[in-house]
């Protein structure tokens, strides 16, 4: 396990207004719950916490809020992915000025599947922009959502040229061999994979552990997953496939808005089901069928 990243660093949901304005004391209060629920940091702007949907300005400002709030740096990574280069760098810059060195970049996503050697180029020109000796940089690899699939090639050239800035990976793939293969091909990177139900086995081959959306409901039962990957009990397995099910209980449910849908629940806050556009909130008869699966699931949930 490399220690740059490890444990256990939930993807945030964010909280909005039904005008889809960020509500700032809501996120706040949400990342010290899984703090307090023994979460080793909170991840900022990833995909479930519709980073892409934010400016640049927003994203800046609910950084700072987090550190004025108490959050220490080092308990958060903030996910710079941009589409314009040069906002990833404002933004991994103004992180790195505030002691935040813990970032993930995701390559941009306008065009379709780039080649290698663009993409290298782009993270190195962020790397080179940002300008922080003590950054520590996760490659996020998501390629159904960037298009782009980070290759071992791609991996070894970029450690090459920023070695001890670029430090690992975040793997949204939800592919298991995949995962397995990078934990065991690159045992000095950080590799935390996001899919829940492969984090033991990861971790048992070599993975430093998780950023993940499940968290955000299920923060000690991932965490205990990550403590003791090989002592994960048959029950809390089922418990973790039951809640992920849940995902896909309807076709073609957004999982922003599935995870918002099990806060609201969770809190008893259903301001939490407000999304930024261009996502929208679950249709009626979608939400009352995640709200119905996941109270069957609460006592398991609430007994941790």
């Amino acid at each position: 396990m490399n220690p740059d990243i490890n444990g256990l660093w939930p993807a945030l949901l964010m909280p909005v207004q039904p005008d889809g304005v960020l509500d700032t004391p809501r996120a706040l209060a949400h990342a010290r719950r899984m703090l307090d629920a023994g979460c080793t940091g909170v991840t900022l702007f990833g995909t479930t916490g519709e980073g892409p949907a934010f400016t640049v300005t927003e994203r800046k400002a609910l950084l700072e809020s987090m550190l004025g709030s108490g959050v220490r740096a080092d308990q958060i990574i903030v996910n710079i992915s941009a589409l314009a280069l040069g906002d990833a760098i404002e933004l991994g810059r103004h992180a790195a000025r505030l002691g935040v060195h813990r970032q993930m970049f995701m390559p941009p996503f306008f065009f379709n599947a780039p080649r290698d050697a663009g993409v290298v180029e782009a993270v190195s020109q962020v790397v080179r922009g940002i300008g922080d000796d003590s950054l520590k940089l996760l490659l996020y690899h998501f390629p159904v959502m960037s298009t782009y699939a980070f290759s071992h090639d791609a991996i070894r050239e970029l450690t090459r040229r920023h070695p001890g800035q670029v430090i690992g990976s975040k793997d949204s793939g939800g592919d298991l061999a995949h995962a397995l293969g990078w934990a065991k091909d690159f045992p000095e990177l950080s590799i935390l994979t996001g899919a829940e139900q492969h984090v033991a086995q990861v971790m048992l081959a070599g993975g430093s552990g998780s950023i993940n959306g499940l968290a955000n409901v299920a923060p000690h039962l991932m965490a205990r997953v990550i403590e003791s990957p090989a002592k994960v009990t048959a029950t809390d397995v089922k418990l973790i496939d039951d809640l992920l099910a849940l995902l896909s209980i309807r076709p073609n449910l957004p999982f922003v808005g599935v995870y918002k849908m099990m806060l609201a629940e969770q809190t008893g806050d259903d301001f939490w089901l407000n999304m930024r556009a261009p996502l929208s909130p679950l249709e009626p008869e979608e939400a009352q069928a995640v709200r119905d699966g996941f109270r069957a699931l609460q006592a398991q949930l609430s007994a941790m």
